[in-house]
């Protein structure tokens, strides 16, 4: 498999320190709020790529955090009159509430930053021993950015030109707490009203950045296989992270970065592939029950779906074409399935639910054998439209309704779907 290695900057083969495991961490949210659709993207794209590494055979060890301390969820709980705490809690549960209902895997570690202050401050005490970071007259830790040689090739910034953008912030700047107006904060002096956490340097609380080099070292190791997220985070966010924790640790942090883009929504054509995806599944849960022919040709449209479908998703991800695949065979199964035995069609189902669940589309949902009286009110039904009693067909309908199923006329006969 390859992937566009953010890093290079080009398609790379995705190979992992261990031989079938990988390690990966993505960055998660900052709880002061709901999810936006933009969130979700990188939710969504991840967690595909870990479901397309375990459908090869490969075990994931998956870390992606909660922040639950920050500038945002302290101001949040101010307005809110209530504490950062119990803001983050809230939109915490909030957040696991929308991946379940956007059926994204849980992490196999989902870690809260405020659970790692410990780990934080080893790291930056680390740095400031090493002469990585430094120490500010009001208690604030800062990484002096020029103490690393490899800072900006990440998001490819040449050091020279944010120099030049340092000397007019220089000139803004209120205090002389920084070295360098490009140094950042890797630990925060506490101010009246908020969290701290006691450190060697006095009261405070860990910078934004530092959060996930400890997060990720504890989980997965000082290197790990890929760090993922949006395009959003490669600076500063990520270019900082490689900063402090290739700094503090002395070898690589990521071999890989993976960076997923901005969200353009054309709603319409979501709509109706996923429509198109459902339509296929009962029509495949309706032919399975009702089985008659003899035809075993569609067992090699399955074959050549799953090629199809990997030869995509090996190319960075190319999910566009790993769709077409799935869509190609919805119109094999559609123009196949009459003439079709019942094992051949269980088994185009198999694949059918095999390919998108790597997607994550479809939950692998099986289909509902609905309930004797169900049944009994359709086989009711069908004979009232037959004698033309429509009054009587229509009222048989309301009551399947009632019961939590849908009736449909085919050209195949009425097929039930659970409501």
């Amino acid at each position: 498999m390859q992937i566009f290695n953010t890093m290079t900057r080009k398609k790379e083969d995705f190979i992992p320190q261990e031989p079938g495991v990988y390690r990966i961490y993505v960055c998660g949210p900052t709880v002061y709020n709901y999810i936006h659709i933009g969130n979700a993207r990188p939710m969504i794209v991840f967690d595909t790529l870990r479901r397309y590494l375990e459908y090869l055979g490969n075990k994931v060890l998956y870390v992606s955090n909660i922040t639950d301390i920050d500038d945002k969820l302290i101001k949040k709980g101010q307005e809110d009159g209530t504490t950062m705490q119990e803001v983050a809690r809230k939109f915490e549960a909030e957040y696991i509430k929308d991946s379940e209902g956007l059926n994204v895997k849980a992490p196999t570690v989902r870690p809260r930053a405020t659970e790692h202050i410990g780990e934080i401050i080893k790291i930056v005490k680390d740095l400031v021993e090493s002469g990585h970071a430094y120490v500010a007259h009001n208690g604030d830790v800062y990484f002096r950015v020029k103490s690393d040689p490899g800072y900006g090739k990440l998001s490819h910034l040449n050091l020279d030109d944010l120099e030049s953008g340092n000397r007019e912030l220089r000139s803004q700047m209120d205090d002389d707490l920084k070295e360098d107006p490009a140094d950042f904060a890797v630990w925060k002096a506490a101010k009246p009203g908020e969290p701290s956490w006691n450190s060697p340097w006095g009261q405070g609380r860990p910078g934004w950045h530092i959060e996930c080099s400890a997060m990720a070292r504890k989980h997965l190791g000082k290197t790990i296989d890929l760090h993922a997220g949006g395009q959003d985070l490669i600076f500063p966010h990520h270019e900082n992270e490689i900063a402090q924790s290739e700094c503090a640790n002395g070898c690589t942090f990521s071999h890989y970065w993976m960076h997923n883009g901005f969200l353009n929504i054309n709603n319409q054509s979501c709509k109706n592939s996923l429509e198109r995806l459902y339509t296929c599944r009962d029509n495949l849960d309706f032919a399975i029950r009702n089985a008659h022919g003899t035809d075993t040709a569609l067992t090699e449209k399955c074959e050549e779906a799953r090629k199809k479908f990997k030869t995509a998703m090996d190319d960075d991800l190319n999910t566009p074409d790993a769709l077409a695949a799935i869509f190609e065979f919805v119109k094999d199964i559609n123009t196949m399935s009459d003439a079709a035995d019942k094992a051949t069609l269980e088994k185009a189902a198999a694949t059918f639910d095999e390919l998108t669940g790597v997607l994550g589309l479809m939950y692998n949902r099986k289909a509902e054998e609905a309930p004797d009286e169900v049944k009994q009110l359709v086989e009711e039904r069908a004979a009232a439209k037959k004698a033309k009693d429509f009054a009587r067909a229509d009222a048989l309908r309301a009551k399947i309704t009632e019961l939590g199923w849908n009736v449909m006329d085919t050209a195949k006969g009425p097929q039930l779907t659970k409501l």
